[in-house]
């Protein structure tokens, strides 16, 4: 692999977050990380979405007139429904849970984001690679807050009781205020002070 298909790989997980370095899909990040199940459905469909629909654009970019920009917004709900569509066949819960969220992907400033600045300038496969790797650091975001959130605010994690009953009887109390959006935000915004700290070049001088 040459050095620039890395660079699109592994930038949009670390180095260019989506969410703690451009600070996008934040509303989303907000609503659906109380349980972990739901981020990881999340974070899987924005991949699919990110990916697919980079890709498909890609393809059809020197046909996509420049101020003709339906067509992207077409091809990107068609990736949303069939997600929707399969979620609602095989996980009728999580896609119950996630609600408007999913459908709502199609508006995520990270899927438009990465197809106006990068599919469709660039040859599909490097545009697959990006699509993907924003999904995967969008989604990397969403799963360490949903841990959190999960883990202090309900003691479980994927619904499987991880703080022992026996904590509970002693007196421990799950932190009803972890389960709220405003802690969603404080973990991203000790995530990005974390990240900050870590790449000095991110600083604001």
């Amino acid at each position: 692999m040459n050095k620039e298909l890395k660079e699109t790989i592994l930038n949009p997980i670390f180095k260019g977050n989506p969410i703690t370095v451009l600070v996008l899909g934040i509303c989303s990040s907000l609503a659906v990380t109380v349980e972990l199940k739901g981020a990881f459905v999340m974070a899987l469909s924005v991949i699919a979405v990110t990916g697919l629909s980079s890709l498909v654009l890609s393809i059809l970019r020197n046909t996509i007139p420049n101020r003709v920009r339906i067509i992207v917004q077409l091809v990107v709900a068609m990736m949303v429904i069939l997600v929707d569509q399969l979620l609602k066949a095989y996980a009728y819960g999580i896609d119950k849970q996630l609600s408007v969220y999913i459908g709502l992907i199609i508006t995520n400033c990270i899927v438009m984001g990465r197809i106006e600045a990068f599919a469709l300038g660039n040859k599909p496969l490097p545009s697959l690679l990006d699509g993907l790797a924003n999904g995967v650091g969008y989604g990397l975001i969403l799963v360490v807050v949903a841990f959190f959130r999960e883990l202090f605010g309900s003691g479980t994690l994927l619904g499987f009781r991880i703080i022992p009953e026996s904590f509970y009887a002693a007196g421990y109390v799950n932190n009803g205020l972890v389960i709220l959006p405003p802690m969603a935000l404080i973990l991203i915004g000790c995530i990005i002070w974390i990240q900050r700290s870590i790449q000095k070049d991110l600083q604001e001088k």
